[in-house]
Order: C-alpha cells, then structure tokens, then sequence
C-alpha cells in the first residue's frame, strides 16, 4: 500500500520513534528498529528531541479528535433541534397575517416576576430582567439559558438593545436609581453605569436602533439623553406629569411618546425638547405606549376617515394603555382616532405587528389581545391565560435593518414616504415576539 507520506516525513516519523523508544528505556527495541532502517548508532543522542515532537504531534491529535467528536455531537443536537422547532406557523403562512397562536418555548429561570424583554438585533439571542435583580440572555431559537448575571441592587424595570450596528450594546434600568450598559462582545461586561436621576428609573430605549443615544423616563419625572459612548447626560427634559411610567421613540428617531401616572401621555420633539401635543382621555394612569409603525399608516388614515393621507413624518400616530383597562389610539396631533375596550384588568404592554395591520395588547387579564387594524382597529383574536400571571411585558422581534434605513438614502430626509405593504413583503420581518409575566415565565412565539 502507498504511503500517504513523502519520503524525508517518512524518516522524520521513524527517527522520532526510535526516539521515542529510547526515552521509556526500550534501547533493544529502539537498537533493533535503527539497525533495519539503516541509521547510524549516533542517531539516538542526536535526533532525541524528536521524540518530544511526537509526544506532543500525539496529544494535539487526541485532543483534535475529541473536538471534532463534540462539534459532531452538537451538529447533530442541533439538527435534531432545528427539525422539532414549532416554526410551522411562521413558515406555512403569510407573514401580514401571522399571530401568536401558543408558545415555541417556556423560558424558566428566574425566582420573581419578570419586568422586561428585548431582543438582541442581529442575533438570537433575547434578554430578560426581573424583580431579582438578574438578567439572563436567552437563546430563543433553541429555547436555552445562556447566561445570567447581576449588577443592579434593585428592581431592574427596562432593558433595550440598540446601539452602533457593528458595536450593540444593552442598557438597563432599576429602582436603585442606575442605568448600566452590558457589552455582548465582552460576555456582557458592565462597561459603564449612568447615573443622575433622582428616583426609579422607569424605561430605556435608544432613539433609533443604530445610534448611540439613549432615553430614560423617571418617576423623577425627568427624561434624560445619554451618550452611550461617554456615559454623558447630553439633555434633559424637566416635565410636570409626574412619574413618567413609559416612553417610545419613533421610527425616524424624531419624537417621543411618553405615558404618566397623570392620566395623559406627552408627544416630544426630540430637537428642541418641547412637547408637540398632550394626549388627554385616559382615566387612570398610563402603564405603555408605542408608535405606529409606517406599514399602519394606511389602515390609521382609513379609520380616521381622510381621504387623503395627511402623514409625511415615519410618526403619524400612537397607541397608549393604562390602568383603565383601555387602548386609545392617536394622531401626531393629540386628535383621540378611537378607544379599544376588551381588556379586564390592566393595560400593561402594546407592540404593533411589523406588517402594519394590527395591533398587540397585554394585561392584568392575563390575556394577549390582536386587534385589526384594516377592520376599524376592531378585536380579532384574544389568546386567554397564556401566562400564570399578569403579563407585564411584550415584544416583537426587530428586523435587522430597520424600515426607515432600508428604503432611504443618506441623502433623503426621514418626511419621504411611509414604507409600502409591498416594501416590507420584499424585505421581510420575524415573526417571533416574547412576553414575560408575574409567574416569573418568559414566552417566545414563533
């Protein structure tokens, strides 16, 4: 048979074990060995060092082989996995017209209730904080614990990824007054903490998924500007509607929404801090908000009843809901559109389908609410009991470029055109939300 190797390795092999022999005492073998293949008596003092060579060519060897057997294992239970991920509901239907029907996964780890989810933009990986002070990162795609670690000494009340593209980080809120960014790069190292508000920090979000601005509200009743690159408070809004509970920003990164414990949520121009309008009919104080996505502007407009459409800016309209057991939506304007009523405790988490025609609601009830938006905002599926608990939070995965990026150019102005239906069907979007309730349970639909 052939040898697989040349000549000069041929020797090479031979002479590290003669060698080698020579080192576990085995000179008769070795004499034996060196005298068939015809090398000098010198040999064994003078190629010696080989011997270490094949000692160490053996080990690296033993250790490949155990690599590749693992990687093999993992491929395979990864295989296995990917073959019994319930995507069949994503898969086999229209991605306009998908809705959460029941849980992919049951995420279970946490020892109080959990507070916020968010999602890591680029990867599959989902955060997740609670009442004990923890934060675990997810693997959603598999239903798997990564991590957890610890640095707030208090409730942790927000999470959001956001951050440069090429650079994510995630940012966190408590009730010990603190904001920290985590690097997902550096095994989410703590590497800053912001500080300067004066009591529980309520929500963070950065201004657009890809710049380095990020927002707080406070029941301080402050909303701060932070430069995530320096740690530096770069503005401050001073309000007077008390404890600001939640806030959102828009699509373009030009206004605010927040929601108080005054009743009423404020629309803010992020340029100049002022408020462009107060939204006044809630009853009680508001718990979530959230702008409407330019792919629901059509439905919006419809319901409005205008004939033409009156939005330039990715900002249009806003949903809100509070501890009235309502939803109302709005225009830009501060103009009431409609109240949604279905809910029977409290109002505690909205998201708006990427696809533009409905809108998602939690609460108290412990219900998951769809509401359609091409059908006059109307209720059309309700999901009962999907948690053990209140749902305290929901959130819809984000797509890796965000509408506004992907259909302008640098050079266009963010009052263009709201993304088309038909955009959005080309350039897609996940299908996969999470919701995190009292029972301490986080749920990934997909």
């Amino acid at each position: 048979m052939a040898s697989v190797l040349t000549e000069s390795q041929s020797k090479e092999l031979q002479k590290a074990i003669i060698g080698y022999l020579s080192t576990i005492n085995a000179d008769k073998t070795a004499a034996t060995m060196r005298d068939e293949l015809g090398f000098n008596v010198g040999f064994t003092h003078t190629y010696g060092k080989l011997a270490h060579i094949l000692e160490k060519k053996w080990t690296t060897n033993t250790l490949l082989q155990r690599k590749v057997m693992t990687l093999e294992a993992q491929v395979d239970r990864l295989g296995k996995a990917l073959e019994s991920f319930p995507q069949s509901q994503s898969r086999n239907q229209e991605p306009f017209k998908w809705l959460p029907v029941q849980p992919a996964y049951t995420l279970k780890s946490h020892r109080a209730a959990i507070t916020s989810v968010a999602f890591h933009p680029a990867f599959s990986s989902l955060a997740s904080s609670s009442e004990d002070c923890t934060i675990k990162i997810w693997n959603w795609e598999l239903g798997e614990l990564e991590k957890t670690f610890k640095g707030h000494t208090a409730t942790i009340t927000g999470l959001d990824f956001g951050g440069n593209i090429n650079h994510i980080l995630l940012a966190s809120c408590s009730n010990d007054l603190l904001i920290k960014l985590w690097d997902p790069s550096k095994d989410y190292a703590n590497i800053r903490t912001l500080s300067g508000h004066g009591h529980t920090v309520s929500c963070v979000r950065f201004l657009t998924p890809n710049q380095n601005t990020l927002v707080s509200a406070s029941r301080d009743t402050s909303i701060r500007f932070w430069d995530v690159l320096t740690g530096s408070c770069v503005k401050t809004i001073f309000t007077d509607c008390g404890w600001i509970r939640d806030l959102a920003p828009s699509y373009d990164g030009r206004w605010l929404i927040s929601g108080s414990s005054d009743h009423n949520a404020t629309i803010w121009n992020v340029a100049s801090g002022n408020s462009q309008s107060i939204l006044r009919g809630h009853g009680s104080p508001l718990e979530c908000c959230a702008f409407a996505p330019p792919t629901s502007h059509s439905y919006l407009i419809a319901l409005v009843g205008a004939k033409e459409p009156q939005v330039r800016s990715s900002a249009g309209f806003v949903a809100t809901g509070g501890r009235d057991k309502t939803i109302k939506l709005w225009d830009l304007q501060g103009g009431l559109i409609k109240t949604l009523v279905g809910h029977d405790n409290w109002v505690r988490g909205l998201v708006f389908h990427p696809g533009g025609r409905f809108l998602l609601s939690v609460g108290d009830d412990r219900s998951i609410k769809c509401w359609n938006l091409a059908e006059g905002a109307r209720l059309w599926k309700t999901l009962d009991n999907i948690h053990d608990g209140f749902i305290s939070c929901i959130r819809w995965a984000p797509c890796a470029v965000s509408p506004i990026e992907r259909h302008h150019s640098p050079k266009e102005t963010l009052e263009t055109r709201p993304v088309s239906e038909e955009e959005m069907r080309t350039s897609g979007f996940p299908c996969v939300l999470a919701t995190g309730s009292t029972d301490s349970k986080v749920h990934v639909f997909a």
